[in-house]
């Protein structure tokens, strides 16, 4: 898979359709440079999408219809070559993406495989005996003779997942029982010396074994690859890229304010109290007590100030009336005033830097006497609960949110604390701080009649 510049034209020659890639290697496509990143950050959507569902505990059949629905909005193409092609570099791209270290890896390979399984699940019984053959699976369909030799015991099984029982021309495989952990472990499966008889239905569980894998092995090889040469060859090209996909915010831009037009100074106290996530909580009464913040914590709070509607004015204001208690008029003209103004777009480059999403949030790396970052994943437990006690979070829901903590969640962590706060679902989840900021002002809007 060679990637070109936007001036010549990805070519689609070579690529043999299939009604569910396997992935065993690179397609023998030009890709555009946009392409490369585009198709990469449409199928990130659909695999944390998958990720949200799951942990939000969803139940099988929902999984499968979120699964296929979020393949639909971002992955589908009118024309079908197109869409397999897609498919294709979008999964190698983030192969590279996330090869690089042991956590990303395992993210990855479980959302790949989670998606791999809905797919072939969707799949009629035909076409998932066709990807079977693919796999070139060692396995044949139990004969009449032994199929009737154990039909009683395989409908025990059958009754106690209250499923039908088994018919007469009921294909069955016979496996040995640890390439399908999962149903061994569900008791959804006849063992009998060793071997598993696996249903049709359940054949699933067998495919997804042997894509799991062999996507396991693919990803050592590939982190090896991107270590040893890619990494150095591409460092001006596409390293930046690939090293910031899976951080990549794929939500609206919160820039500028679009859903209240701004807030002043006189408001922003009581404003933080009710409608600031607890990252910017956190930072708004650090400098309010330190009259101070380092670099990192003025970034993540100033940038979420003007993306909630903190003029540059007021924001000027804010920034002076909170440190010159420590730094002085004359220090803060000098050394903070610039760096306002730049976060404006009105100094340098005249760039107009967007707020920080919860991604780039969680990845960050405080050091000591910082404040930026996730208090999910950066505060102590005993930092971070004293924090929800302070938010009026209950007791029940402050270890529910501990849960998806120690489970790295951290994102749905903030979103049970959101619920919690304003009594009120939110099953989108929080993606960003200034969602969180909108979301809490529209629900505060409607519950008084004016926005809090």
């Amino acid at each position: 898979m060679e990637v070109v510049r936007s001036d010549r034209k990805s070519s689609s020659n070579d690529v043999v359709v299939s009604t569910l890639p396997l992935y065993r290697s690179a397609p023998p496509l030009e890709v555009r440079l946009e392409d490369f990143e585009l198709f990469a950050m449409d199928r990130l959507r659909v695999l944390k999408g998958i990720s949200d569902g799951l942990s939000r505990g969803k139940k099988p059949e929902e999984m499968e219809n979120l699964a296929m629905d979020l393949w639909k909005a971002n992955m589908r193409h009118l024309e079908a070559t197109e869409g397999v092609n897609k498919d294709v570099i979008s999964h190698f791209v983030l192969r590279l993406v996330y090869c690089r270290t042991e956590e990303l890896r395992k993210w990855f390979l479980s959302m790949e495989t989670a998606l791999f399984r809905y797919r072939f699940h969707s799949k009629s019984s035909e076409a998932q005996r066709v990807l079977m053959s693919e796999f070139k699976l060692p396995y044949k369909p139990v004969s009449n003779a032994e199929f009737e030799s154990v039909k009683d015991k395989l409908g025990q099984v059958a009754r106690s997942m209250g499923q039908t029982l088994p018919a007469a021309d009921a294909i069955f495989y016979k496996v040995p029982f640890e390439e399908v952990p999962e149903l061994v472990a569900g008791r959804r499966v006849f063992i009998h010396k060793g071997h598993a008889y696996v249903a049709m239905n359940q054949v699933v569980s067998l495919v997804v074994t042997q894509f799991r894998s062999n996507l396991s092995k693919a990803l050592i090889l590939t982190n090896r690859k991107w270590t040893s040469t890619i990494r150095e060859q591409e460092k001006d090209r596409l390293a930046p890229i690939v090293e910031a996909l899976c951080t990549s915010y794929l939500g609206p831009d919160y820039s500028q304010p679009k859903e209240f037009a701004e807030i002043s100074i006189k408001d922003i106290d009581q404003i933080s109290k009710t409608s600031f996530p607890l990252c910017m909580r956190y930072l708004f009464e650090k400098v309010r007590e330190d009259h101070h913040l380092k670099h990192g914590g003025r970034m993540q709070l100033g940038l979420f100030l003007k993306g909630v509607g903190l003029k540059l004015d007021d924001a000027l204001a804010f920034w002076k009336a909170e440190f010159v208690p420590k730094v002085g008029a004359e220090r803060f003209d000098k050394e903070y005033a610039y760096n306002i103004r730049h976060n404006y777009g009105r100094e340098g480059k005249r760039t107009d830097y967007t707020p920080y999403s919860c991604q780039k949030i969680i990845s960050s790396t405080p050091g000591v006497g910082d404040h930026h970052g996730c208090p999910y994943r950066h505060f102590s437990e005993e930092n971070l609960r004293a924090a929800l006690a302070r938010m009026g979070v209950g007791s029940r829901v402050v270890e529910d949110v501990m849960d998806k903590v120690h489970n790295r969640h951290y994102q749905l962590a903030c979103t049970l604390t959101f619920e919690a706060v304003h009594g009120s679902s939110c099953d989108a989840g929080i993606n960003h701080p200034n969602q969180y900021f909108i979301d809490s002002q529209k629900i505060l809007q409607s519950k008084n009649g004016s926005v809090a």
